[in-house]
């Protein structure tokens, strides 16, 4: 087992590649001009990191997957996360771009508040973004502003401009996220099949009853997807977040029980995995507008 590089600071991750710190908390790194290179790297990352990946010269796997990585491809690493690079080229050198910034840059700015809405962070497994050569060029673009700005000397303006250009750029990949979505259409279309499948089986094989409600993340897993990418996926595709597609269906065999079987309300809440038949109550009447039992009284005059 390798050993983890507790990635606390900007400077580590250059002095592995023999590049120049030109901020204790944010660098933007060119890994054609490395003058070292690591075989294998193993990294918890105390900073945020973003990769632009313009050749396939190393392999990436976060926990036991590998990162759906291709020639023109954007990774990105939030703090806690561990992930390992293999390197599979003799080359120090490769064409590769990114940026690394600590938290505590973001303090204090409009990004600072944001930051987690830009949920690609915590993307894990074959969920790269694949970037077309437009999308590069204005990524490589913004790298170029934010490189430039930390060769200004520093002045009072540097830190609202450098948090400014650093989330113009994840606006970017943001967008082109969300194209991805688009053009993924038909794989996405096969993940919401295998969920509806799973979704079918969960509550009829009595694993409700047994293991409760259906989490966003139980799902994520077995569909070998991270609950955030999952999560941005399912909202673009049906506009509807997860959690609350959970909520329609479970509503859905709820009425069914109610006006097929003569289960009590108690025993249809049990068996859909509710702890207490009362949070099932609360959630028919706000979807359905009225209790269970004045359903069942509906169906049955």
């Amino acid at each position: 087992m390798n050993k983890i590089l507790n990635l606390d600071n900007v400077n580590q991750y250059n002095d592995l590649y023999g590049l120049d710190t030109l901020h204790p908390l944010i660098s933007v790194v060119d890994l054609n001009k490395a003058t070292r290179g690591v075989d294998v790297l193993r990294i918890h990352y105390g900073v945020y990191a973003l990769f632009l990946k313009l050749e396939k010269s190393c392999d990436i796997r976060y926990g036991r997957q590998t990162y759906d990585y291709q020639e023109g491809t954007i990774v990105c690493f939030a703090p806690g996360q561990i992930a390992e690079t293999v390197r599979t080229t003799d080359r120090i050198q490769s064409n590769a771009y990114g940026i690394l910034f600590h938290p505590d840059l973001l303090h204090g700015t409009p990004l600072g508040k944001s930051i987690k809405k830009y949920t690609f962070f915590s993307y894990e497994v074959n969920e790269a973004l694949h970037v077309s050569e437009e999308e590069r060029d204005i990524i490589l673009n913004c790298l170029k502003i934010i490189r430039m700005e930390l060769e200004h000397s520093v002045d009072k303006h540097s830190k609202s401009l450098l948090a400014t250009h650093i989330e113009l750029l994840l606006g970017y990949c943001l967008r082109f996220y969300e194209r991805q979505f688009v053009t993924r259409s038909h794989s996405n279309h096969d993940v919401l099949t295998r969920l509806e499948s799973m979704l079918e089986q969960y509550f009829e094989n009595g694993q409700a009853e047994q293991n409760g409600l259906p989490t966003v993340k139980y799902i994520a897993d077995k569909l070998c997807l991270s609950p955030n990418y999952f999560g941005d996926m399912f909202k673009k595709e049906t506009g509807k977040t997860p959690q609350e597609y959970i909520q329609n269906k479970v509503i859905e065999l709820a009425k069914e029980r109610i006006a097929d079987t003569k289960d009590t309300v108690s025993q249809i809440a049990y068996s859909l995995g509710f702890q207490y038949p009362q949070h099932l109550s609360r959630i028919f009447k706000k979807r359905v507008g009225c209790t269970p039992n004045e359903y069942r009284l509906q169906m049955n005059s």
